[in-house]
């Protein structure tokens, strides 16, 4: 019985606080859309340096680079990432005069910390991707006197995007429910949120972390049936 009384009072009360819930969706969505387009950018320029059979100094210098970036994002949890973002930032500008600078506040820093995480990650697939396709594929159009950047976009990687599909976006995801993390700085996303609410509304606390992990499920589920769609007409294509 005390169960129901509490699900009544529940629905009774949470109107008031639902508008508060939408918006952080909001900010939620934003987040998530910009920086999984720069991940993707990311991990696509990424991915390119390290598959790249170019014998530069130049060349060289950038797939050292982009390697140690790899290995320091995947070593280290985000929640440190994100942090150091956001206050470690600051402390370095300090001495510049610059300390009230941190990546365009709560949301930059987020956009900044979900970007570089997820921009490793997409790397390492588009690696696996454009090696997974076959080297003749690769050879004859570099007979046929296709330029190297056209190899890439017009032969090798509209073959390794079908691969590559169902990591990509098991990785989106992943960058979705990560934005959780983002509470640490203060960022007025669906979790922030849903513990503000939380702590002044104790008697419901199990009830709004549920209508939270909601916000975070439909997302997901959206997400992952959009791709769905994507890889069976890629795969009509064929």
């Amino acid at each position: 019985m005390e169960r129901r009384i509490n699900v009544a009072v529940f629905f009774e009360n949470i109107g008031k606080y639902i508008s508060r819930f939408n918006d952080a969706f909001v900010v939620t969505i934003e987040l998530s859309i910009i920086s999984l387009i720069l991940a993707t950018i990311i991990g696509i320029v990424v991915g390119l340096i390290n598959t790249s059979k170019s014998k530069s100094i130049i060349m060289k210098i950038l797939k050292f680079i982009s390697n140690i970036y790899i290995v320091i994002i995947r070593g280290t949890p985000m929640l440190v990432q994100i942090l150091i973002i956001y206050f470690g930032i600051a402390q370095v500008l300090r001495p510049t005069g610059f300390s009230w600078l941190r990546l365009g506040g709560t949301f930059g820093a987020g956009v900044v910390a979900l970007s570089l995480n997820a921009g490793a990650y997409m790397a390492e697939i588009v690696r696996a991707g454009i090696e997974a396709v076959d080297i003749g594929q690769i050879e004859a159009a570099r007979s046929l006197g296709l330029p190297y950047s056209k190899t890439m976009t017009k032969v090798v990687l509209p073959q390794a995007l079908r691969t590559m599909l169902p990591s990509i976006i098991n990785q989106f995801i992943i960058s979705i429910k990560d934005t959780s993390l983002l509470s640490a700085i203060g960022l007025a996303e669906l979790t922030n949120v849903g513990k503000t609410v939380a702590s002044t509304w104790t008697s419901q606390t199990m009830s709004l972390f549920c209508l939270m992990a909601l916000y975070y499920l439909v997302m997901c589920t959206v997400l992952a049936k959009v791709a769905k769609i994507v890889e069976k007409r890629l795969s009509y294509g064929r």
